[in-house]
C-alpha cells in the first residue's frame, strides 16, 4: 500500500517532536518553536496517539527518549530540517525575488513603459533578472515561454489579463514641409493613393499594412503605394523628415518633428485614437515572486509616465 502524502499537521507535530528530542527539554523547545509548553506537550502527546508509542520518558526533573523515539528522531531529523529550510527560503524569495523574468515587448511601448524602470528595478530587486526581447510580433507568448508582454490592445489574445498602462494612441500622417512643396497636400486620406508613401510591415506579414482612417464613426483602408517598405516605424519616419515621402505613424514618434517643424500632420480630422499599450500575462493562482515584482515595477512607472503626460 502506497504511503499518503504528509499533512501540515503531521509536519508541525514531527517539528515539534524534533525541536524536544534535540534539546531533550521542554521549555526550550517551545521557546524555539514560539509556543506555550504546556501547547507543546499536547503536541507531542497527539503524535504518541497516533503512533501508539511513547516516544519520551519523561520525570519531573528530566526528558529522555525511549528507544521508539531515539529511532524515530534518528529518521526523521534530517528530513524536518530540510522541509524547514526549503519553506524558509520559499518564505524569504518572497520578500527578496530571485529568478528570470521573460519579457516580450513591442519596441515603442519600451521607451515608455520598459526603459525608465530599468535602474530603479534593478536596484530594488537585485537577484531578478528581465530577459527582454523587443518585437513588433504578435508572438503567442504563453507558447513562446514568455511570462509578460507589453502590446497594443488591439492583438491581446483574450485567454490573457490585460492591464491598461496609458492613454489611447493616433496616429497620422506625415510629411516634410520639402515633400509638400513638391508634391501638393492630401486633401482627403483616398488623395494618398497618388503620393509617394513610406510603407510599414507587420513582422511576420508578407504584405504591407494598410492606413486606417475613420469617417462617420467608422473605420476604413487606405492601399497606399510607396518607395519604400520597412518593418521599423522609427525608420520610416526618418525617411519622412528626409522627404522621401509620407509616413504614417503614432505621436509619440512624431510629436518633436512637428513641434520643430521637421514634419507636417496631416488629414488630422480622419486620425482617430485606438486602443494604446497593455501589460498582459496568463491568469494564475499563484504568482511567482520575481514575476509580481516586474508586473508592479512596470504598472507603477505607467502611473507616473501617464502623469507626466497629463500634466504637461
Amino acid at each position: 500500500m502506497k504511503p499518503s502524502l504528509p499533512s501540515a499537521g503531521d509536519f508541525n507535530q514531527l517539528r515539534a517532536f524534533v525541536a524536544v528530542a534535540g534539546s531533550l527539554n521542554f521549555s526550550r523547545a517551545a521557546e524555539k518553536l514560539g509556543v506555550s509548553s504546556s501547547a507543546l506537550s499536547q503536541t507531542v502527546r497527539g503524535l504518541e496517539e497516533r503512533v501508539g508509542v511513547s516516544l519520551f520518558n519523561r520525570t519531573t526533573r528530566s526528558v529522555s527518549l525511549t528507544e521508539a523515539g531515539a529511532r524515530l528522531f534518528e529518521r526523521v531529523q534530517p528530513a524536518v530540517e530540510e522541509l524547514a529550510e526549503a519553506l524558509g527560503e520559499t518564505r524569504q524569495s518572497s520578500t527578496h525575488p530571485a529568478g528570470i523574468v521573460r519579457v516580450h515587448c513591442f519596441r515603442a511601448a519600451a521607451d515608455l513603459y520598459l526603459t525608465p524602470i530599468l535602474r530603479d528595478f534593478s536596484d530594488a530587486y537585485p537577484q531578478v533578472v528581465l530577459d527582454i526581447t523587443l518585437d513588433d510580433a504578435v508572438v503567442d507568448m504563453v507558447a513562446e515561454g514568455y511570462d509578460l508582454a507589453v502590446r497594443l490592445g488591439e492583438v491581446i489574445e483574450k485567454d490573457l489579463i490585460a492591464v491598461k498602462l496609458g492613454p489611447d494612441l493616433r496616429q497620422t500622417a506625415v510629411a516634410s514641409p520639402d515633400y509638400l512643396a513638391r508634391h501638393g497636400t492630401p486633401a482627403h486620406p483616398r488623395d494618398l493613393v497618388e503620393h509617394r508613401c513610406i510603407r510599414w510591415r507587420w513582422p511576420g506579414h508578407k504584405t504591407p499594412y494598410r492606413w486606417e482612417f475613420m469617417q462617420d464613426g467608422k473605420w476604413f483602408e487606405v492601399a497606399i503605394d510607396g518607395p519604400l517598405i520597412s518593418n521599423t516605424k522609427d525608420l520610416a519616419v526618418q525617411a519622412a523628415v528626409d522627404g522621401v515621402g509620407i509616413a504614417f505613424a503614432s505621436q509619440q514618434l512624431i510629436a518633436a518633428h512637428i513641434a520643430e517643424g521637421r514634419l507636417v500632420a496631416l488629414l488630422e480630422n480622419w486620425s482617430a485614437p485606438f486602443p494604446g499599450y497593455y501589460l498582459c500575462y496568463p491568469a494564475q493562482r499563484q504568482m511567482a515572486p520575481p514575476l509580481r515584482a516586474a508586473i508592479d515595477t512596470i504598472r507603477g512607472g505607467a502611473l507616473r509616465c501617464t502623469g507626466k503626460i497629463q500634466r504637461r
